[in-house]
């Protein structure tokens, strides 16, 4: 029976590198980068939601509700800023922030309910965008 024991711990062990207070502040980072309902902006209202000139989305339809981003604080900048502390802390290497993202390491720290927004956030934000099934880090024009 102790043999098992070890197994059995295995199930029931957290990563205590998700804990951690940069990891913890990412995931509260992307679960508040959207807020309820369409976006207002003064130009989804006076284009009555078309987004079709955009270069960047406003709305999303995320998990079966209607969200729109926060722009004050989703800047590409700053999830850069964000997503570099939590890779830090979580991995112990910096981020290298031009070229492809590794895209399992990142979700290995984002909670498994936020990859939705995630993945909205990356190319709403100018900060990745997805080519062929990969995520390629930009430059940021901000």
């Amino acid at each position: 029976m102790s043999a098992e024991q070890p197994l059995i711990a295995d199930l029931f062990e957290v990563d205590k590198r998700l804990t951690l207070k940069p990891v913890v502040d990412f995931n509260s980072f992307l679960r508040n980068a959207f807020g309820d309902g369409p976006c207002r902006c003064h130009r989804c209202v006076e284009g009555n939601g078309d987004e079709s000139g955009y270069s960047h989305r406003h709305t999303f339809e995320l998990d079966g509700s209607t969200l729109h981003r926060r722009f004050a604080g989703t800047a590409g900048s700053d999830v850069l800023l964000a997503l570099k502390k939590a890779w830090l802390s979580y991995t112990k290497s910096d981020l290298v922030t031009v070229g492809q993202l590794d895209m399992t390491t990142l979700k290995s720290f984002t909670e498994t309910a936020l990859h939705s927004r995630l993945l909205a956030l990356l190319p709403a934000s100018g900060l990745a965008r997805e080519s062929d099934g990969h995520w390629q880090l930009q430059v940021l024009a901000d």
